[in-house]
Parts: structure tokens; sequence; C-alpha cells
């Protein structure tokens, strides 16, 4: 009976699609907010 006493760490394979996942749905946010900036300055204006 063996018992894992520390945890597994990630691969950097794991950790490099982690990154490129926070990256995408950063730009995905900060494009969706430039759009609404820009509709909502074209219908104000």
């Amino acid at each position: 009976m063996s018992v894992m006493t520390e945890a597994r760490q990630p691969r950097v394979r794991e950790l490099a699609r982690e990154a490129v996942a926070l990256m995408l749905f950063s730009a995905v946010v900060s494009v969706g907010m430039a759009l609404a900036l820009l509709i909502a300055y074209g219908i104000g204006h």
C-alpha cells in the first residue's frame, strides 16, 4: 500500500495549454469590450 504524499507537478505542455487558454480568453474579452465601446459610441453619437 503506497500513499502518494506529494502532488504531481504539472507538465510543461499542460502549463503551456493553460497559458494559451488564458491569453485567448483575455483577447476575446478585450475585443468584446472594444466592440461594445465602439457600438455604444456609435449609438450615442
